[in-house]
């Protein structure tokens, strides 16, 4: 059934490129042009020092000084904080690849790795205070309430998730060594060659995505287009009570392409992504309930 819905889904596809192949191709101009001037630039330097940090043993810095807050908040070990600090602070798809990397050398639990995926994976500052506060709605003073909603969403999310899967797994990651840092002139090549791959992967989908939102029928809702892929849901906005709960829901679930990002580099480490799917719907939920409560302040 599965693979009959698969190939349906393929051939349906197939049909709108060939009925519709300006707009396709209009929609794959602006795929590519997004990745060129938006995404390659606020995503690749970061994801490059942050995979050389990796590499050089931040990591084990981490762990002593982030565990007063990460224990308390989310019942995890201070390690546990740099896929979540890296999420809020470098956007989709940084903190899902910075949580696969932990597990890959030995530093995070299946569970751990697997539980962080639910609320590490967040929209990056630059998106929510320029695009989505003063380009769509208008205002400065938005994008920082926005930030500060889609913040506070990921938080209470951990919080709540954290606390329905308490069993972390072995401490020690029984039968897993752990990763040495390597020499700087070995990190710094690794790290750029590394991400310089993963953001392949990650443009390919935003242009796949951005044409499947492209083929969309005329006059599809934003929130609808925004499932499927966040910019275009975003962009369709307007400025308002109602344009703020839309965004604060939307940039927290993050739409298709985005997931399909995260799960680029979650599969290949072995990772599932059950906590992945379920963190993602209910931080939309409460950030649009938190983004309502606040949208009076505006």
């Amino acid at each position: 059934m599965k693979k009959s819905l698969s190939l349906l889904f393929i051939l349906a596809l197939g049909l709108l490129l060939l009925l519709q192949p300006e707009r396709a191709s209009d929609a794959a101009r602006e795929g590519l042009a997004l990745c060129a001037g938006t995404v390659i630039p606020s995503l690749f330097p970061f994801m490059a020092v942050v995979s050389m940090l990796l590499q050089l043993g931040l990591a084990d810095s981490l762990q002593g000084f982030c565990a007063p807050f990460m224990g308390p908040l989310f019942r995890m070990r201070g390690v546990c904080a740099l896929p979540l600090l890296t999420g809020l602070l470098g956007g989709y798809p940084a903190g899902a690849k910075t949580a696969a990397d932990l597990y890959r050398q030995g530093r995070l639990t299946r569970r751990e790795a697997e539980l962080l995926l639910g609320f590490c994976d967040n929209c990056g500052p630059a998106f929510l205070l320029g695009f989505a506060g003063a380009g769509i709605l208008g205002s400065a003073r938005a994008g920082v309430w926005l930030y500060l909603v889609h913040v506070g969403s990921a938080l209470l999310t951990g919080m709540v998730l954290c606390r329905l899967q308490r069993d972390r797994g072995a401490p020690l990651l029984a039968g897993r060594s752990i990763a040495s840092p390597v020499s700087f002139p070995q990190a710094l090549t690794s790290a750029v060659a590394g991400s310089a791959g993963t953001m392949v992967n990650i443009c390919a989908f935003v242009v796949l995505f951005r044409v499947l939102a492209g083929l969309l029928p005329e006059g599809t809702p934003p929130l609808l287009a925004g499932v499927l892929e966040m910019v275009t849901g975003v962009a369709g906005l307007q400025p308002g009570r109602e344009g703020f709960v839309s965004a604060a829901a939307l940039t927290a679930w993050g739409g298709l392409s985005v997931h399909c990002q995260g799960l680029s580099s979650i599969l290949p480490a072995g990772l599932t992504a059950k906590w992945h799917w379920a963190g993602k719907g209910v931080q939309a939920g409460i950030a649009a309930a938190l983004a309502a409560g606040v949208s009076t302040l505006l």
